[in-house]
């Protein structure tokens, strides 16, 4: 086991109002992306294993046709710490990323991930 600070359930409970969309289940921080279809899907799969190899820190992923699950948990400290907050904040920003109205880029036309 890790030193690392393993987070109680009411920790995790509170620090999760930071980040809108994910949930506590089973012992892991979980959030579930809807995806406008399947190059989208492999888009945000992608972008998330860069950010993670980069933070060497690996989520577990369920990917599907237009949706992909993401499951974090620090295994070697046997529960959710620091490390599933700071990568789960860094996936939902590229996640959910889009131009802001002072852009000169338009965005995608369709819903896009949510």
């Amino acid at each position: 086991m890790s030193d690392e600070k393993v987070y109680s359930e009411e920790e995790i409970l509170g620090k999760l109002s930071e980040l809108p969309g994910w949930e506590l289940r089973d012992g892991w921080l979980r959030r579930s992306f809807k995806t406008p279809g399947w190059p989208h899907t492999l888009m945000l799969v992608n972008a998330i294993g860069y950010r993670a190899e980069a933070g060497f820190h690996h989520p577990d992923l369920e990917v599907g046709w237009a949706r992909v699950v993401v499951r974090l948990q620090t295994h070697s400290a046997g529960g959710i710490t620091d490390k599933d907050f700071s990568l789960a904040r860094e996936i939902e920003e590229l996640s959910t990323w889009t131009p802001g109205e002072d852009s000169a880029l338009e965005g995608f036309p369709k819903k896009w991930i949510r």
